[in-house]
């Protein structure tokens, strides 16, 4: 009620009135309101400000991290696109010595049945000059059989064998030898 007093009396005086231990009461409230920010900072705002601060660096090393990341994979990138031309000309490369070693291959299979072809003609012209021979000394033989059997009717035995032969080798190259190939 003191203070009811004191509020009609100087209200009357003054609209408002500040006096000492108000000021002093006030003062003190406001250095308990500080300390106990202050202290309240330190206690409650550093822990939140240091997580804040950590969470700050890892968010900074998460985007370092991505950048070198995706550095890395845009150089991967690139460097599988140069293996990828790459590997277009080595599969050039391969295709074209394969068909240089086909066509080398393909020309020593050619060569080799040429070289056969070659050796059987030779083989088959000899044959063919044994036969040749054989037939005519065959020919020879029979021809002197008949002619000594026409000669034979004709001298009825006057001529000896040894003049009969003589008389076909002569009559024989009268004739020439190649009335004999044919």
């Amino acid at each position: 009620m003191y203070y009811l007093v004191i509020l009609e009396s100087t209200m009357e005086d003054e609209l408002f009135h500040i006096d000492f231990q108000l000021g002093f009461d006030a003062l003190v409230q406001m250095l308990a309101v500080g300390f106990l920010f202050f202290f309240l900072s330190y206690i409650l705002w550093n822990p939140a400000r240091e997580m804040l601060r950590k969470r700050k660096e890892k968010i900074k090393n998460e985007m370092e991290t991505a950048k070198a990341d995706m550095a890395e994979a845009m150089s991967l990138k690139s460097e599988y696109e140069e293996k990828l031309q790459n590997a277009d000309k080595d599969v050039d490369e391969i295709l074209s010595e394969g068909r240089k070693k086909a066509l080398a291959r393909e020309n020593q299979i050619v060569e080799e049945a040429n070289e056969e072809a070659k050796k059987i003609r030779e083989r088959a012209e000899r044959e063919i000059e044994l036969e040749k021979s054989k037939v005519k000394d065959e020919v020879k033989h029979e021809m002197i059989n008949v002619a000594s059997a026409i000669a034979g009717k004709f001298v009825a035995k006057e001529l000896s064998e040894k003049e009969q032969s003589k008389l076909i080798d002569d009559t024989l190259e009268e004739m020439g030898e190649d009335t004999w190939r044919s």
